[in-house]
């Protein structure tokens, strides 16, 4: 059984910065590729980051220059490090990843950015 858990977000104010972790288990995460989705209550769910299977990254136009995916292979977890935070980017954040023929999901972690 496949389980990602999400951790690392919270209230804070425009400008700071956070880290999200994805914490895997019944995986072997260093072979998968992982993807940040985030999502505004009553809109899709939007992708914003993806590290491949060989550590390659891409990024939403929307994060491109402030946010940065990255991988412990030794911990199983991935990261998105988010920095200049906007209120805009006010969301519940999910990882996800492909493994035996399904996507697997986290459950999210808020991150509101206000004053």
């Amino acid at each position: 059984q496949v389980q990602l858990v999400e951790s690392g977000g919270g209230l804070v104010q425009p400008g700071e910065s956070l880290r999200l972790s994805c914490a895997a288990s019944g995986v072997i995460f260093s072979s998968s590729a992982v993807d940040w989705y985030r999502q505004i209550p009553g809109k899709q769910r939007d992708w914003i980051a993806t590290i491949t299977s060989g550590d390659n990254v891409l990024y939403a136009d929307s994060v491109k220059g402030r946010c940065t995916i990255s991988r412990d292979s030794t911990k199983k977890t991935v990261y998105l490090q988010m920095d200049s935070l906007k209120p805009e980017d006010t969301a519940v954040y999910y990882c996800v990843t492909f493994v035996e023929d399904r996507y697997w999901w986290g459950q999210g972690t808020q991150v509101t950015v206000s004053t």
